[in-house]
């Protein structure tokens, strides 16, 4: 594998120089201990992790409770609070840590992008996604393959992936957050509130699960924009465990 060195955030940095060259390779509890930082797993009320330092040593609890993609990132997001915020204490809310917060302006937001970094490295992301479209399958499988959440992964692919494509997530009242393409139109807003025509809308007011089929729609039933009435997309949905909904829709051809 070739690569750039001097293309690699501060996190890639951190990985390649500890050898990973697959997603198999991404150990967070060895580059914890590398870093004189020891890590358990236990219950912890009200937070996702805590960062407890003295002198050049510190100990980051992780919640036991939370699945292991969670966990995963939250070890990610403390990892970053104890190599870039050295000599302060974190206790991080569940609110404070998640990918979908990582363009907020604020410490929190650069231990999130600094741990998507080290989930989720761009220079392995990359060739893994290659010519594959954007959606929530595709989401499903990098999620697996880099033992992520699939709320990680499926921002990491939208931000990476060669394609107009949006990620939303929603509750039966409004948009909750979002995460678009480069090359998504820039003129184009997000529906505050799905559209009852959509899989995404059936998921959000019944008690069915699982991933709905990609489905090619006017895209207006998404967004807002000029001409958006004319255009069509590509659209997958599916609940996450707080009872959200996670969407992808990508601009197509309406042909």
């Amino acid at each position: 594998m070739t690569i750039d060195f001097s293309q690699l955030s501060r996190a890639e940095k951190l990985l390649w120089d500890s050898g990973v060259t697959k997603p198999e390779h991404i150990d967070l509890d060895a580059i914890a201990r590398q870093h004189n930082a020891d890590v358990v797993y236990r219950p912890l009320g009200g937070c996702e992790a805590r960062l407890v330092a003295f002198g050049e040593r510190a100990v980051i609890s992780v919640s036991s409770t939370s699945i292991e993609g969670r966990q995963r990132f939250s070890l990610g997001h403390e990892i970053a609070h104890w190599l870039c915020d050295r000599g302060k204490g974190f206790l991080c809310a569940k609110e404070d840590i998640g990918p979908q917060n990582a363009e907020a302006k604020n410490v929190e937001a650069f231990a999130n992008a600094f741990a998507s970094q080290l989930i989720l490295p761009t220079y392995l992301v990359d060739p893994w996604i290659g010519r594959q479209p954007v959606t929530l399958e595709v989401a499903a499988k990098l999620a697996k393959d880099f033992n992520t959440s699939l709320t990680a992964a499926a921002i990491k692919l939208v931000r990476r992936a060669p394609a107009q494509s949006c990620l939303m997530c929603h509750n039966q009242t409004r948009l909750l957050w979002r995460e678009r393409s480069i090359k998504f139109p820039f003129d184009f807003t997000i529906a505050g509130q799905l559209h009852q025509d959509t899989a995404a809308f059936e998921i959000a007011f019944t008690k069915k699960s699982g991933m709905s089929r990609l489905t090619k729609e006017s895209a207006d039933r998404w967004f807002r924009g000029s001409g958006a009435y004319r255009l069509f997309v590509q659209s997958q949905s599916t609940k996450l465990p707080d009872d959200s909904v996670l969407s992808i829709a990508t601009l197509v051809e309406s042909r």
